[in-house]
């Protein structure tokens, strides 16, 4: 059978919107104006008693849309660790959607199932982590990390002698919670849906980089978790890994590695600013940062591979599957293949490609971060990574610039606060983002600083 006509002039349709929309890729506005906000209004109206012709419902989709989308696809967004995507990975996404396989496991999907299991082996030894591990693909580092928690948690009741599965947690030996001043707002939002409790969390403090002093690391023992990052949010700091892993397994405690963009240094000549990484026993990334994938690709890895599976079993009496097909390693029972893109972007970069993308951003920071020390701007944080964190001569001045470098169009960047002030951080991640573009960067941001006087603070 073959693809009926106007599916098939659909498709070509679609095909074609989107490689125009590409075209502009490097023209488009970064944030997009108000006017083109104000048409989305265009979309409020009652769902229609009957459906209208799929072109219509397309187009309707591309004009008023696509003016209104944020060029995070382009090479001068530098917000959120945020990286474009690659061609190959963008290619494969397109292709799995002509597919639309259910990518559970074998049974459901051959081709995803296989395809997976080598992005799995591929992401392991990209990262230099145990080849024994366990990967699951799944749809953000927030659900990769509820998954990697919850086999930390079982795993520790159940080396106390406690059935998780069978008890729950009424009654169960308290597992502490051990994290970083500056964990990542995921992190906690996993903890919370797991019932950590915010209050009970205990607080390890952290040096002026954000990074987890070693000399006051609250005390570890068999019924903890201890979360580290690698990439700091704000600084791109790593926390002490060597000084921190080895107490952590002397005490039994399970150590969790939030490495949502840091851990793909491991891939870069600038490896061992993440040495020792490899002796925790879980970790979270993500593909999207900078692997340049699509969405909902993240990864949970644990090192315990009967641990993750346990956790994440899904097997039932009409659905059973291997201990490392994926409905049985991420939360997701019915899933797309999340790990394909993955794979196609690995394949098409290569150690090398993946390589020279990654140390291609390092220097860029570097270089960002020097241009904007002699234009006059405070760098925050040693630019160790791929973060550039940037205040002006006051609180307000750092807002206002920041503003009127969004307003501009031509960069996007976002707000933080580090130790309690303003800031705003650049991220540098995306494969389509220059020297060129860098130094437009540069040049916006000095310019906006010396059009605008300071404001008080």
């Amino acid at each position: 059978m073959t693809t009926q006509p106007l599916e098939r002039q659909l498709l070509e349709d679609a095909d074609q919107r989107a490689l125009r929309y590409l075209d502009g890729t490097d023209c488009r506005r970064v944030f997009p104006s108000q006017a083109a906000i104000e048409a989305l209004r265009g979309f409020d109206e009652p769902m229609p008693q009957e459906g209208r012709p799929a072109n219509e419902v397309l187009r309707q989709l591309d004009e008023l849309g696509s003016p209104a989308t944020t060029a995070s696809n382009g090479p001068r967004y530098f917000g959120f660790v945020i990286g474009a995507t690659l061609p190959a990975a963008a290619a494969a996404e397109r292709l799995l959607l002509a597919w639309d396989q259910c990518a559970s496991s074998f049974d459901n999907s051959p081709a995803a199932h296989r395809i997976e299991q080598v992005a799995a082996r591929w992401v392991l030894e990209t990262l230099g982590l145990p080849r024994q591990c366990a990967v699951g693909f799944g749809t953000s580092a927030t659900a990769c990390t509820l998954a990697a928690l919850s086999a930390a948690r079982r795993s520790l009741l159940a080396r106390q002698g406690w059935d998780f599965d069978a008890d729950g947690l009424i009654g169960a030996p308290e597992i502490r919670v051990v994290v970083s001043e500056t964990t990542h707002i995921t992190v906690k939002k996993a903890l919370r849906i797991l019932g950590f409790g915010m209050r009970r969390l205990i607080v390890a403090p952290t040096d002026a980089q954000g990074r987890v002093d070693a000399s006051r690391l609250p005390e570890l023992d068999a019924r903890t978790i201890l979360c580290l990052q690698a990439g700091e949010v704000n600084t791109g700091e790593f926390d002490p890994f060597a000084e921190l892993m080895p107490r952590a397994k002397a005490a039994g405690a399970w150590v969790h590695v939030d490495g949502a963009f840091g851990l793909w240094v491991r891939a870069s000549s600038s490896s061992a600013l993440a040495a020792d990484v490899e002796q925790a026993d879980s970790w979270t990334t993500d593909g999207h940062k900078w692997l340049n994938t699509p969405y909902d690709g993240a990864m949970a890895i644990c090192r315990h591979a009967d641990a993750m599976a346990s956790a994440m079993n899904s097997d039932a009496a009409y659905a059973t599957a291997s201990r490392d097909a994926q409905k049985n390693l991420t939360l997701e029972f019915s899933r797309r293949a999340r790990g394909i893109p993955i794979w196609a972007a690995l394949a098409a970069l290569g150690r090398d490609g993946l390589r020279s993308m990654i140390d291609r951003h390092l220097r860029q920071a570097a270089e960002l971060a020097a241009g904007l020390r002699a234009a006059g701007f405070e760098v925050l944080n040693r630019p160790v990574l791929n973060q550039v964190l940037v205040r002006a001569t006051s609180d307000a001045h750092t807002v206002a610039i920041r503003e009127a470098a969004q307003r501009s169009g031509e960069v996007w960047f976002g707000p933080t606060l580090w130790q309690g002030r303003p800031a705003f951080r650049l991220s540098l991640s995306s494969w389509r983002t220059t020297d060129a573009d860098v130094q437009q960067l540069v040049s916006l941001l000095a310019a906006l600083r010396q059009a605008s006087a300071s404001p008080a603070s």
